[in-house]
């Protein structure tokens, strides 16, 4: 009994949760390197657990069996889905993940309602009642915006923008409905069915809000609804006065609210612009720039492995085209036997290169590749005129010139990687098909490019078959 009752302790439960927390933030802190990130990953998950431990011995903790049952099934759905899902489809779990968290927000924020007025017999006081409403409404927003989200990845829906008439008013106008209802309600209306509505508005605005926006700027919609849902969690433990709940969901908030913010600056674009939605709109045919078929210069395993074993130093470009075609292993094999003969040789990484922020990194850690052959872009860039051979895998709108050149251009502001200033571009596709932004690429035409077409995997096994046999 003496035990029990120290473990139900409201300061000993403190102390937990402050346990919690302080992995959380060392645990984020680690992620900033990939030397440290599985540690950082690790940690954070001991001090998810110490919270789940804590809220558990809280007394106000109801049905045990329930709270059971609910782990069961998320521990059956999620330990396979984890471990079973292929590298390039991790933008789309991530997506995935992320609305769970904004839903089981908006639940709670709806549960929480219904309790207090069928206990009290009115709302919740105020300062318990705001947090909840602003979790409802961007919890829903986040938990219907990441379905949208994730289906445009998987494909499921087209990702190219889909965008209604008056779409910017219509967002406004189930916007003004959500917060007029939680207005209503906050003023002292008391109403399930107003509740309601705002779960509804807001998950239509959800829908609504990613729906517009093109694939080509998924990576940074699925780091700011991973925002939202921070944001609303953290409003969440506001209202259920839960201090581990409170710091994690700003920390999630914060750190998403950063990334986002970085991922805008490397396309040179606003949030505002890109939630407005519309990019990538129009697909402009390969090689129609000007009205006019331009030649493209192709090549073979055998003359680029030629160029990649008496290359002093080669820089390989990867994007999304090298995650579908799981290609990392055959890369850093090749990469090993270029530096077997004295070939220094670095990776490019852009920062929404691939589907997801970091997703190239992942990848190529994956491959064990030496974290001090990973150059971020502005690190890498200045090399770019003094590197023999550029072989760009897969990436297609990170590397268009035209960001660089034409005033005109959808992206032109955008940094990218400035492959085209190497002595030889050497670019590996499956076809002229233009990127995920949908605009053509110059890069394909210049007199220093070559094109190697196939699948990216078979292609570089196909030359790391040359080099070991020159």
């Amino acid at each position: 009994m003496v035990t029990a009752s120290f473990l139900q302790d409201p300061d000993f439960i403190r102390v937990l949760y402050i346990v919690a927390f302080g992995c959380f933030i060392f645990g984020l802190r680690l992620l900033n390197h990939p030397r440290t990130a599985r540690r950082g990953n690790l940690i954070a998950a001991v001090g998810m657990a110490i919270a789940v431990v804590a809220t558990l011995l809280d007394d106000v903790v109801g049905d045990y069996l329930l709270i059971a049952v609910g782990i069961a099934i998320g521990t059956a759905v999620g330990i396979p889905a984890a471990r079973s899902v292929k590298m390039t489809a991790m933008p789309q779990m991530v997506a995935l993940f992320n609305g769970v968290g904004g839903g089981a927000v908006a639940l709670i924020s709806f549960v929480e309602y219904r309790e207090a007025l069928e206990h009290t017999g009115g709302n919740p006081e105020i300062e318990q009642l705001i947090p909840i409403l602003f979790a409802a409404i961007v919890g829903s927003i986040s938990f219907w915006g990441s379905n949208i989200a994730f289906g445009k990845l998987q494909e499921v829906i087209p990702g190219r923008p889909i965008q209604l008439p008056g779409q910017q008013l219509l967002n406004i106008g189930l916007l003004v409905v959500a917060v007029g209802c939680a207005t209503a309600i906050a003023a002292g209306t008391e109403s399930q069915l107003l509740f309601l509505l705002i779960l509804i508005a807001a998950a239509v605005l959800g829908n609504m809000f990613v729906l517009p926006i093109g694939g080509a700027d998924m990576p940074v919609v699925i780091s700011l609804l991973n925002a939202f849902t921070g944001l609303s969690a953290a409003a969440a433990g506001l209202a259920l006065d839960n201090v581990a709940l409170i710091v994690g969901g700003m920390l999630v908030g914060a750190s998403g609210s950063i990334l986002t913010n970085l991922m805008a600056e490397a396309m040179n674009r606003s949030i505002a612009n890109i939630v407005v939605g519309g990019f990538g709109g129009v697909a402009v045919a390969a090689g129609a720039g000007d009205g006019e078929a331009k030649p493209v210069r192709s090549t073979d395993a055998s003359d680029v492995a030629i160029q990649l074993a008496y290359a002093s130093k080669v820089v390989v470009a990867p994007g999304y085209g090298m995650a579908v075609a799981q290609a990392q292993h055959t890369v850093r094999e090749l990469a090993d036997e270029l530096e077997k003969r004295g070939v220094r040789v670095d990776y490019a990484i852009h920062p929404v290169a691939g589907r997801m922020p970091g997703h190239m990194n992942v990848l190529l850690a994956e491959a064990d590749v030496p974290y001090d052959h990973l150059k971020e872009m502005d690190e890498i860039n200045p090399e770019f005129p003094q590197t023999d051979v550029a072989l760009v895998i897969g990436a297609n709108d990170v590397t268009n010139p035209a960001a660089r050149e034409q005033s005109d251009s959808p992206i032109y502001g955008m940094p990218i990687l400035d492959v085209d200033k190497a002595g030889q571009v050497i670019v590996l596709k499956r076809s002229m098909n233009t990127g995920f932004a949908g605009i053509d690429n110059p890069l394909f035409y210049n007199e220093n490019t070559a094109l190697l077409f196939g699948d990216a995997k078979e292609s570089v096994a196909a030359v790391l078959t040359e080099v070991k046999e020159l």
